[in-house]
């Protein structure tokens, strides 16, 4: 990557970042049961959206806003035991806890969604560069971005690196399986 890629790509994610105004009591949406699951394509006006969501929210998941790495967001995700990753705006099943894991990026990290038709991903040409954008399959919503190679000991090679805020967590079962929370060995990468 050359030196004006490099700028216009730090200038990209200042100017996202700047767009969640993160506040103190920014959290990660927890629940004791699943909310219920949406029977369609879930369609709301943007005063809808505003109402539902927080301003933190309502930036990452309708504006593809960005928060900020290694929040508070992040630091109860890193605490969160076995469970089920919701959609915040339309409580779509997205992923579980089996498939976390911690790539110390400073935000939540998956290598598979729990339910794949609810996640769906296009091209994000913004800050300069190609990336595969991550959206909820019910309701549109930005998740974040999923990147593949980079060395991680996951089954599928992949990092879906997602907005904490984006997401609703039910702590309990997660698929039956075990591993949920696991920190796979650091990568040969240096810069990790």
């Amino acid at each position: 990557m050359g030196q004006l890629d490099c700028l216009t790509l730090l200038v990209g994610m200042m100017a996202s970042l700047s767009a969640c105004r993160p506040a103190a009591t920014t959290r990660m949406e927890a629940y004791r049961q699943p909310p219920p699951p949406p029977t369609n394509k879930v369609v709301k006006t943007d005063a809808e959206w505003r109402a539902q969501l927080s301003q933190e929210q309502y930036q990452v998941l309708r504006h593809a806003a960005t928060e900020r790495p290694f929040g508070p967001v992040y630091e109860q995700f890193r605490r969160q035991g076995q469970g089920t990753y919701y959609c915040a705006g339309c409580g779509a099943e997205l992923f579980s806890s089996n498939q976390k894991f911690d790539s110390h990026c400073g935000w939540p990290s998956f290598y598979d969604p729990a339910d794949a038709k609810n996640v769906i991903t296009r091209d994000d040409f913004a800050m300069g560069m190609v990336r595969t954008e991550v959206l909820c399959a019910v309701c549109g919503g930005h998740l974040g971005h999923v990147f593949k190679g980079e060395g991680f000991p996951t089954p599928t090679n992949l990092r879906y690196c997602i907005n904490g805020v984006a997401l609703k967590f039910v702590p309990g079962p997660a698929g039956g399986g075990a591993g949920g929370g696991q920190t796979p060995p650091k990568s040969d990468r240096s810069d990790r």
